[in-house]
This record gives structure tokens, C-alpha cells and sequence, in this order.
């Protein structure tokens, strides 16, 4: 089981985490609403975890281009 983090907007991985065992409590999941995680965690069937974050590439083009916040993905 792993933790795998993808960029929410062009898809490139970010990063992976294959400690074990990993707590929601330290990655700092329990601040999120049942909203939010219901929309950047996914479970898979073989029990590895992604999660939607943000890459740097995309958070600079954010900064630079703050209306592209309303989109989910800016990147096709």
C-alpha cells in the first residue's frame, strides 16, 4: 500500500509516500471537510491511496492567471 499524490490539474505525479503505517492525523487529512476529501482522495482496490493536489508548474500558472481558478482542470 502506498500514498500517491497527482497534480488535480495537468496530472503529473507529484510525489509517493510508501511508509508504513501512514496517518490521516499527520498528513493533515482530518482538516479537510467530507467534501473535500470525498473529492481529493480515492481508495483503489489494491489498497494504494491517490490524492489530488497541486503541482508547482500549475500553481505558478495559477498565480500568474487567477481566473483559471474557476476551472477544475486548466490543462487539456
Amino acid at each position: 500500500m502506498a500514498l500517491h499524490y497527482y497534480c488535480r490539474h495537468c496530472g503529473a505525479k507529484v510525489g509517493t509516500i510508501e511508509q508504513m503505517p501512514i496517518y490521516s492525523e499527520k498528513l493533515g487529512f482530518h482538516h479537510l471537510t467530507e467534501e473535500e476529501r470525498l473529492d481529493m482522495i480515492s481508495y483503489e482496490p489494491n489498497g494504494d491511496i491517490h490524492v489530488k493536489t497541486i503541482c508547482e508548474d500549475c500553481q505558478e500558472a495559477l498565480t500568474r492567471n487567477p481566473e483559471w481558478h474557476q476551472y477544475e482542470k486548466f490543462i487539456h
